[in-house]
């Protein structure tokens, strides 16, 4: 890959701060030392050091969707910001090419004095635009953030919607060369995010890199096709988004795990790597096999649209347990999560009818071995699909306190395909509806006297 190609390039990058006990004591480490030193003592140090990012390494090609995931406190927000130059590094070296639009903090960049307008003007002038070439986007940039007469009011004034609604709308109408996001759009309504995650994708169409922060592992996995994971500053995965969103889940699920057998040592445990297996969990009740059934109950990998399809689940536990949820997701290649169904699904129904013989209500002796098999019409499109599966303990009747005890990714996978003369539709899968139609004869012969009555 030569340099050409890069957009971002991050190499070695650390960043620490001082952290002082006491007001006095920042004082002391700027009065201190070079007292110590001048007098040839040791130099002591009067604060404590926080290494919030530790040898951060990656590349970021032109025009590719980069992803940064991790906790509160794991080091995105730093190290975005050092990337776009509002901080420096301790250690390390940023480069980037190309114009960069930030959106970082809510109404960062912002005049709260300035009205909407003329802080549209203020930064696209950051962004190297004189007033002509504005003018010529305003209108584009007012139509997308849609907050009407307000254009012209003090910023102090907005909503934080209406902030981040004016921001996200400078800065992706101007078609940055690289657009940075931070959790930005968490702040807007859904429809609002539609437009905005439409107009992403047309910047990545146009050739725009975008490096996207965010909480939510489906648009991450959906919007990027690279990422980094990381932990208390470190860099703990690099690569593809699908395998980078496992670990993290991994990790996250042992942060869980934690909690739940020790609240005391939560905080003490560190992200582990496992086999190349993609499982987690305690495995109280381990998943043994995961089988795709046609209608004849025979192993199959592939199934035209409409066909009936079972996944038959086969479990083993290993202590004694209740309140169980056997429940499965399916994905397309694309990595979309098309639907998760689950015993739990099934059993909240019978709850509200106020019937006791569930699943969940099932006791289970250490030892025992039991299948779960789900069946239905396959009304999926044509595509590939993953199935993953997972056997969780429910603390309470609907999704509100799990404990996941087993769970697998690639657990298994079949195709789809259309028979194209008989069953042909897109998307992503069949509503079942179908059309009726109903005409007034009298109507219709009425306005077409003149011609033959139609034949339906």
């Amino acid at each position: 890959m030569s340099s050409n190609d890069i957009a971002i390039r991050v190499e070695g990058v650390s960043k620490c701060y001082e952290l002082y006990d006491k007001p006095r004591d920042q004082l002391k480490q700027f009065v201190l030392p070079r007292i110590q030193r001048h007098m040839g003592q040791p130099q002591r140090q009067y604060f404590r050091e926080f290494w919030a990012l530790k040898d951060v390494s990656f590349n970021v090609k032109r025009g590719e969707s980069f992803g940064i995931v991790g906790r509160n406190g794991s080091g995105k927000s730093t190290l975005l910001q050092i990337i776009t130059g509002t901080l420096s590094p301790t250690t390390g070296e940023v480069s980037t090419k190309g114009r960069v639009a930030a959106l970082l903090e809510l109404g960062s960049g912002f005049n709260p004095e300035f009205t909407g307008r003329d802080n549209i003007y203020m930064n696209g002038a950051l962004l190297g635009f004189d007033r002509e070439q504005i003018d010529q986007k305003f209108d584009a940039i007012a139509a997308f953030a849609d907050i009407g007469d307000h254009l012209d009011q003090p910023i102090k004034t907005y909503s934080s919607g209406m902030v981040v609604r004016l921001a996200i709308a400078v800065q992706t109408q101007v078609e940055p060369d690289i657009l940075i996001v931070d959790e930005a759009l968490a702040v807007g309504d859904a429809l609002f995010q539609k437009r905005c995650y439409r107009q992403i994708e047309k910047l990545l169409n146009n050739g725009c890199t975008l490096l996207f922060v965010s909480h939510d592992q489906e648009i991450v996995r959906t919007l990027t096709n690279r990422a980094v994971f990381l932990n208390t500053g470190l860099a703990v995965k690099y690569g593809a988004t699908t395998d980078v969103l496992f670990a993290y889940r991994e990790f996250l699920q042992q942060q869980e795990e934690a909690a739940f057998l020790d609240l005391q040592q939560r905080t003490k445990q560190e992200f582990l790597p496992k086999t190349a297996e993609k499982s987690y969990g305690n495995r109280d009740v381990e998943i043994m096999s995961v089988d795709i059934l046609a209608s004849d109950t025979s192993r199959q990998s592939v199934f035209y649209a409409g066909d009936k399809i079972t996944i038959a689940i086969e479990c083993v536990c290993h202590a004694n347990i209740e309140n169980l949820n056997v429940a499965f997701r399916i994905l397309t290649k694309e990595g979309v999560k098309v639907t998760t169904w689950g015993t739990l699904n099934e059993d909240m129904q019978n709850f509200a009818h106020n019937l006791t013989k569930t699943f969940w209500n099932r006791r289970f002796a250490k030892g025992d071995r039991f299948k779960v098999r789900f069946s239905g019409s396959c009304i999926l499109a044509a595509n590939f699909y993953e199935v993953q599966i997972v056997v969780a303990r429910e603390h309470d009747q609907y999704y509100g306190n799990q404990q996941v005890l087993h769970w697998l990714d690639d657990a298994s996978h079949f195709t789809v395909i259309l028979k194209n003369k008989e069953y042909v539709f897109d998307g992503v899968c069949d509503l079942g509806l179908r059309s009726s139609v109903e005409i007034d004869s009298s109507s219709w012969n009425a306005e077409h006297s003149a011609g033959p009555s139609p034949s339906w």
